[in-house]
């Protein structure tokens, strides 16, 4: 319990990039997100 008093900050931050994450996630971006690096990997080797 030591780390958790002497980080709260680091904590905080930690749970809402998860909170972020799962809304991210649940709105469907995870996918959008997937499709323009596959995207811009294709550019970029120049298959695409």
């Amino acid at each position: 319990m030591r780390f958790l008093r002497e980080n709260r900050a680091a904590l905080a931050a930690i749970v809402i990039a998860v909170i972020f994450l799962a809304i991210g996630v649940w709105r469907g971006e995870a996918e959008v997100v997937l499709r323009k690096s596959i995207n811009i990997c294709m550019e970029c080797i120049g298959l695409g």
